[in-house]
């Protein structure tokens, strides 16, 4: 899977892990060092409106995405052990690694393709 930023014709991630069963979205990124998480790859959390950092060993970027696939909440840089808000319009959020969010210029309103 593929995912582009509509707006800014940048690709976000190429290698794309969908954690969409309970057992998935639980264990997500936990015990995932920053070298296994590399530039290119995302994990999608589905249904997701909130997400933690707790035990994790390093910093991700964030984005909150309705069901239209338009991201209506930013969160880059999050840190280890940090709790993000509550998005209620969130069908799924997409974390990506560390500086993806600046470098691809994505900002909430954008429009992704998941292909």
């Amino acid at each position: 899977m593929k995912i582009t930023n509509n707006n800014k014709g940048s690709i976000l991630a190429e290698e794309v892990i969908l954690a969409d069963t309970p057992a998935k979205r639980i264990k997500g990124l936990l015990g995932k060092k920053e070298e296994d998480f590399s530039e290119g790859q995302a994990l999608i959390l589905k249904p997701c409106n909130s997400i933690h950092t707790f035990f994790m060993n390093f910093t991700i970027d964030a984005l909150f995405v309705d069901q239209e696939n338009r991201v209506i909440k930013v969160l880059p840089y999050l840190r280890p052990f940090r709790l993000s808000p509550i998005i209620f319009q969130s069908l799924f959020v997409v974390e990506l690694p560390v500086g993806v969010i600046q470098a691809t210029h994505t900002q909430e309103g954008d429009y992704l393709t998941l292909e």
